[in-house]
């Protein structure tokens, strides 16, 4: 399988450098490989253990700092929330 490093790095808006794709390009071929040959699994260690349930602890309500407090420290703010510069297209 051809892993095309560029089309990656581009997806992930990473810029890798010209003289290190064919690098990439073979640690992400022995990555894949490496997962390949790994060995499947069977036996009950997929399944669902019945005898030994999950206890989840209990939510807890934990004040944190006021709007006030990170408003003060915000380098800019509107409308009583942060600014942030625009990341997505």
């Amino acid at each position: 399988m051809k892993i095309d490093i560029r089309h990656i790095a581009k997806l992930s808006k990473l810029s890798i450098p010209e003289d290190q794709i064919e690098r990439f390009e073979e640690e992400m071929q022995a990555i894949i490989q490496m997962v390949e040959n790994l060995p499947e699994i069977e036996g009950k260690a997929t399944a669902v253990d019945t005898e030994n349930t999950m206890e989840l602890r209990a939510d807890e309500v934990i004040p944190s700092a006021s709007r006030e407090d990170m408003l003060m420290n915000a380098p800019q703010t509107a409308a009583g929330c942060i600014v942030m510069p625009k990341v997505v297209e």
